[in-house]
């Protein structure tokens, strides 16, 4: 099957009727399973913190080399060019990235989150971030509130798993493809995601394809106010595959060799919380070991080169 993928708008079921609020969880559903990805409008995310992220972004990842190295820290600050890689793989993505954690100052059973890492410049920084990684927290969790009658679930099944939930928010520069990058190495190799679900703030630049069911890639691309929503492996694990996670890669340019940004924020629940089998999704029998969350977190970040 190759299409586009499904397009909703959040607005339906945050101001819709009860027939417009199932019909957007049904639609919710099915574009998951039938593609893994959906684009998201009238999300809430303000277009302001939007656009301030993306200058401070560029801003952030224009300072030296040096001056970046000084705020690497781990899992949470700066990654410097060619550290992660996709599971399985052993050529690094031609990526550098900044990640901003949960400032909550614990997470129930688990102590206390990393710290985050806030630049002294690009002036503006921490307010901005620290705004849209509050408005895509509360855009996932109303994603997730939605989701839940289609698992036979209430609609607030998820909110305790997450609202404490280890969630990242990933500031992403993949910069211009070198002359001498070794061969085969792509932006972003082809991979799936570990968490519940990744809202994307929609790049600057083209260059993500998912793999369709019929094993073809298939771009996605919306216009940048959007975001984009895909189902990653935690979710998976929830639902027995239901809900699968799809394989999505960012490719190398073929137009203009430039810079290309984007902010992904991965949902995640709390490092305590058991990823069971929902008894709605059983079916012929469960096909993952029961384990902790936090547990298939640092199992993932060791096989993508972020955790020893």
């Amino acid at each position: 099957m190759t299409g586009r993928v499904p397009e909703l708008s959040l607005a339906a079921h945050t101001y819709g009727s009860p027939k417009d609020r199932a019909a957007f969880s049904r639609d919710l559903m099915r574009g998951l399973q039938a593609y893994g990805f959906i684009v998201l409008t009238d999300h809430g995310v303000p277009q302001r913190v939007l656009d301030d992220a993306y200058r401070l972004a560029e801003e952030l990842f224009a300072l030296p080399e040096a001056t970046k190295r000084a705020s690497a820290g781990g899992l949470r600050g700066y990654t410097p060019f060619g550290t992660e890689h996709a599971k399985g793989v052993a050529t690094p993505d031609l990526k550098e990235f900044w990640q901003i954690g949960r400032e909550d100052a614990k997470t129930p059973g688990d102590g206390t989150f990393p710290a985050n890492v806030w630049p002294e410049q690009p002036a503006g920084f921490r307010a901005t971030f620290r705004a849209l990684y509050d408005a895509l927290d509360a855009a996932g969790l109303t994603l997730l509130e939605a989701l839940a009658p289609e698992l036979g679930l209430p609609k607030n099944h998820f909110n305790a798993m997450v609202r404490s939930g280890n969630s990242i928010l990933r500031l992403l520069h993949y910069p211009p493809i070198a002359g001498d990058v070794e061969p085969g190495a792509v932006r972003a190799a082809a991979h799936e995601d570990i968490n519940f679900i990744t809202l994307l703030v929609a790049a600057k630049g083209a260059g993500l394809e998912l793999l369709d069911r019929d094993g073809t890639w298939l771009p996605v691309e919306t216009d940048p106010k959007n975001l984009i929503v895909d189902s990653g492996d935690m979710l998976a694990r929830l639902t027995n595959d239901v809900i699968p996670a799809t394989t999505h890669r960012v490719v190398n340019p073929a137009g203009p060799n430039v810079s290309r940004y984007s902010m992904p924020f991965f949902m995640h629940p709390r490092d305590d919380v058991t990823l069971s089998c929902l008894p709605s999704c059983v079916g012929d029998g469960a096909k993952y070991p029961e384990i902790t969350a936090g547990a298939f977190l640092a199992e993932r970040l060791r096989d993508i080169g972020l955790a020893t």
